[in-house]
């Protein structure tokens, strides 16, 4: 009898026990998602697509709960969010990178990376270094993307820097390591939000832009600024980072395969943004944008305009270690043409 009664405790014990394990197993995690990014965008439908991708990877287990347009508030707030887990993750711009480790903004340094085959082979080379510098941070860097470029949009024609420093430049209020940049180079810079450009534009607050011909054309500014040259300012660079907390919760079974999706997505998303970048300039130019051009000798005092201020930006708005690893292989790359 004492042998039948403990077969059945322990049977009892191990269903228990089991059945428990089981549940354990099946918990679903929720993934919550900040996005400033409209959802009709590519940004906005690629992180869509990764939502799926998790899904149904997981079968379920993970879900990611996307908030698309800022809902989830500014960078910094989103950044504050993720530090105290309310956030499981964000996508952010190299400002928001910028404040989880410096070294990332300085990819952004006016005229320092000036094309699309440079910004590749320094990510190349220096992606490996910055990713395990968010890691330390405490995060986890899940794709990187190249967002576009910034150029000058204006409402009289800039071909050389002594054109641009005569006039008084908006920039976004977000970025004041920019705009400290350009006030370093010797620019008159006004604070200037998106949706305040046009209102500046109209009272003479701003005489011109430094933005993505997305922005500008999504903002329907272009008819104040009628004037661009294309020169490559800075590469715009983004991300999707998690709360390194929050991927480790993910089981290790599925991480390796949720790697490979967000990899596909940081490769369509660049090819589309080049795609609609072009495709914005194009539509502009119907309505009455012009481009202006800057002559090979003009270009250069762009360039050597940045090498003299340089010695002030480097250990206040830009990293001085990363600027110089990136100096090195840039130099190195141009020397070969």
């Amino acid at each position: 009898m004492k042998k039948t009664f403990y077969f059945l405790v322990l049977t009892v014990l191990l269903f228990g026990i089991t059945g428990r394990a089981e549940v354990f197993a099946q918990r679903k995690i929720t993934f919550k998602l900040a996005s400033l990014v409209p959802e009709n965008t590519p940004w906005g439908i690629k992180l869509k697509e990764m939502s799926e991708d998790w899904k149904r990877i997981t079968n379920g287990q993970v879900e990611l709960v996307v908030y698309h347009n800022g809902v989830a508030g500014s960078e910094a707030d989103t950044i504050r969010k993720l530090r105290l887990n309310q956030l499981q993750g964000a996508v952010l711009t190299s400002f928001g990178m910028n404040q989880l480790t410096p070294e990332i903004l300085t990819l952004s340094c006016p005229f320092l990376i000036r094309d699309e085959n440079e910004l590749n082979m320094v990510l190349d080379s220096m992606k490996p270094d910055l990713d395990k510098k968010i890691s330390d941070a405490g995060y986890f860097p899940l794709a990187w993307s190249k967002a576009g470029w910034v150029k000058i949009f204006s409402k009289t024609p800039v071909l050389v820097p002594g054109e641009l420093k005569r006039l008084k430049i908006g920039s976004n209020p977000e970025e004041p390591a920019m705009i400290q940049a350009f006030k370093t180079i010797g620019y008159s810079v006004v604070p200037v939000t998106g949706n305040e450009s046009l209102m500046a534009l109209n009272t003479g607050m701003i005489d011109a832009l430094y933005q993505s011909p997305l922005i500008i054309a999504s903002l329907q500014i272009f008819g104040e600024t009628k004037n661009m040259n294309p020169l490559n300012i800075a590469p715009i660079m983004g991300g999707i980072i998690l709360n390194r907390r929050a991927w480790e919760t993910i089981p290790r079974q599925y991480r390796d395969q949720i790697l490979e999706s967000a990899k596909r997505i940081e490769r369509e998303l660049d090819g589309e943004i080049q795609r609609l970048e072009a495709e914005a300039v194009t539509t502009m130019t119907r309505y009455g944008l012009k481009t202006n051009r800057s002559s090979p000798q003009q270009i250069q005092l762009w360039y050597d305009d940045l090498e003299r201020a340089v010695p002030s930006l480097l250990g206040t708005t830009f990293d001085r270690d990363t600027y110089n690893k990136v100096d090195t292989i840039l130099k190195a790359y141009r020397s070969k043409r």
